[in-house]
């Protein structure tokens, strides 16, 4: 399944700024408003006339002010399960997308809002048993903080997505935290 692979969009000053879709990636690529800077292996698009290299990093050729895309995310319900690494954060039983649920941590009932600093993942049987409560009043402390639950969805869903993709490590910065945890220890 190549077109549901992901591929990580650079800033013109290589800053991570997402993951597109294959064929968007192209389509930057074919514009002239993105150039492809690594391969997907050998992985190749068909057409009935050309043969496209699948593009692993692409980087836009100019540059986009970051700060104007901030708080805004495609998909926030995969980004805060990915965020939370698919664990209940009041059990920290582990499931997959199809198991775990959103949780408002102050209930939309009493004013909770639906943005990223209220929900976290949680079992259904969690989520069940805290009903229209907080997590105080159901005696369900969260294992992550609030505050812990602020950091950017965008580059959660990236830092999930390199685990598979090596090649994306460098961009996204991980060369470098490896290296300083093997001279710590």
């Amino acid at each position: 399944m190549t077109l549901s692979r992901k591929v990580l969009l650079l800033n013109a000053s290589y800053e991570p700024l997402g993951t597109i879709s294959i064929p968007r990636a192209l389509r930057l690529v074919w514009k002239d408003t993105a150039e492809v800077v690594e391969l997907d292996g050998d992985r190749v698009l068909r057409s009935p006339r050309f043969v496209f290299p699948v593009p692993s990093v692409v980087r836009l050729i100019e540059y986009i002010n970051v700060r104007k895309r901030q708080g805004r995310s495609g998909n926030m319900r995969a980004s805060i399960i990915m965020r939370d690494r698919y664990r209940c954060q009041y059990c920290g039983v582990k499931g997959n997308a199809f198991e775990l649920t959103l949780d408002h941590i102050l209930p939309s009932s009493r004013g909770g809002r639906t943005e990223p600093e209220n929900l976290c993942a949680a079992c259904k049987a969690c989520n069940q048993r805290k009903g229209d409560r907080t997590p105080e009043e159901a005696r369900m402390p969260l294992l992550s903080n609030p505050s812990a639950l602020r950091y950017g969805l965008e580059k959660a869903a990236m830092y999930h997505a390199a685990e598979s993709r090596p090649e994306w490590r460098k961009y996204l910065f991980l060369e470098d935290a490896k290296l300083v945890k093997a001279t710590v220890a």
